[in-house]
């Protein structure tokens, strides 16, 4: 029953089935750890999952390389990336898909060089990198800009370790490339690629012409991708936001035309933060929580403030065809910002809040973000659909590249 609800997305009904059955005294096997270890990762209970490595360690599964590996992979989805690399140096006799995990850890959170040199550690270590570590290691230098390095682990894969590149291994490389502004590059790598290219790689180079926006490739990707996912809402999202930053509001309505022709819908957002080991959840314009009237109040303090000190509202990400004044207040319903509020308001002053969110942050909850981590003083750590960002002092390590 744990690994069903976890499999489906339930993780607060994983989490508290298995507190039933340890009040209850039922044995926990290896499967049941890893089954809720993941529980935790998708929702960052990173304190609920250091509770159940206490335990798992006192039941002895301290030295297991299987319950090892999920530890680190749980640490680094909740924000931690010191546990992870903590558990990793205390796994006695490692294997590749620990080393991949650990690898996968610095790259997710941006951390490039570290996620480099991890890989130079376990090929000094007589490893054999496979597809695994290989992609790990791309999508850490794409996470990080570093286009030298991945260009060279890239072209050296099948000389030097016999790994022919698949989807995955062009997949990273398209979006390495393309978050570094080599566009074209990328289009051309696509158009040469030795397989059939996928509607994750389209995306990934859509993605990447939003964010250096050259709307005619933009247009080209799309097409790509509609062609071969045209239930993916988030790539007409995606080229809509992309005609909306260049005031192309006729484009903006057929693109929206096109998703309500197809009956698509953009998922709701839906945050997650954990406080005093309770992880709570905030739904976009979400006004079930018993701190609703608190959580409103202390954003439309935060609004003021910001705009005090500069704020102007991005509303390109607004999906709606409104009125500017309703645009910029159905941002500040955006469920991160009901999270951070939260936080705020229920936790004491320079703690870390931790928050995962099951869609890409907006352009506006970004720039906020950066804002509040400045204004309150506060690291805010977010998981998102493609990556984490760190907040520190008015910046994010993703150096608005996302």
């Amino acid at each position: 029953m744990i690994r069903g609800y976890e499999q489906n997305g339930d993780a607060f009904e994983s989490l508290r089935l298995f507190c039933r059955m340890f009040m209850e005294g039922a044995e926990v096997d290896e499967v049941t750890i890893i089954t809720i270890l993941g529980a935790c990762d998708q929702i960052s209970a990173l304190q609920f999952g250091m509770s159940v490595h206490s335990c798992l360690v006192k039941k002895g599964f301290g030295a297991n390389i299987i319950v090892g590996t999920a530890l680190i992979d749980m640490y680094s989805k909740c924000g931690s990336l010191s546990c992870s690399r903590r558990v990793f140096e205390e796994i006695p006799r490692k294997n590749l898909v620990s080393w991949s995990a650990m690898i996968s850890g610095y790259g997710a959170h941006g951390q490039g060089e570290e996620a480099i040199s991890c890989y130079h550690e376990l090929v000094a270590n007589n490893f054999t990198p496979d597809e695994g570590v290989l992609t790990s290691v791309l999508s850490a230098c794409s996470h990080a800009g570093l286009v030298n390095e991945g260009k060279h682990i890239f072209n050296r894969m099948t000389i030097e370790y016999n790994v022919k590149p698949r989807l995955a291994h062009y997949s990273c490389l398209v979006d390495l490339l393309g978050r570094a502004g080599h566009v074209h590059e990328a289009y051309e790598l696509i158009k040469t690629m030795e397989v059939k290219p996928s509607s994750d790689i389209w995306a990934a180079l859509l993605s990447a012409c939003r964010l250096h926006k050259n709307v005619k490739l933009a247009e080209v990707s799309a097409q790509k991708v509609f062609e071969m996912n045209p239930k993916g809402v988030g790539s007409y999202i995606c080229l809509s936001n992309i005609y909306a930053s260049e005031k192309r509001w006729d484009d903006v309505e057929r693109v929206r035309a096109m998703v309500r022709s197809k009956g698509l819908k953009k998922p709701p957002g839906c945050s997650f933060v954990e406080v005093d080991k309770m992880v709570h959840r905030f739904l976009v314009g979400d006004k079930s929580h018993p701190q609703t009237h608190d959580v409103y109040a202390k954003l439309k303090e935060l609004n003021l403030r910001l705009k005090e000190a500069g704020y102007k509202p991005d509303t390109t990400s607004v999906f709606y065809d409104v009125e500017e004044e309703v645009r910029e207040k159905m941002l500040w319903d955006h469920s991160e910002r009901l999270a951070i509020a939260f936080a705020l308001i229920n936790t004491g002053p320079g703690t870390t809040i931790r928050i995962t969110k099951n869609l890409r942050v907006c352009n506006d909850c970004h720039t906020v973000t950066k804002m509040i981590s400045e204004l309150m003083n506060r690291e805010i750590i977010m998981r998102d659909i493609h990556r984490f960002h760190h907040f520190r002092h008015g910046f994010c390590s993703c150096g608005d590249y996302w």
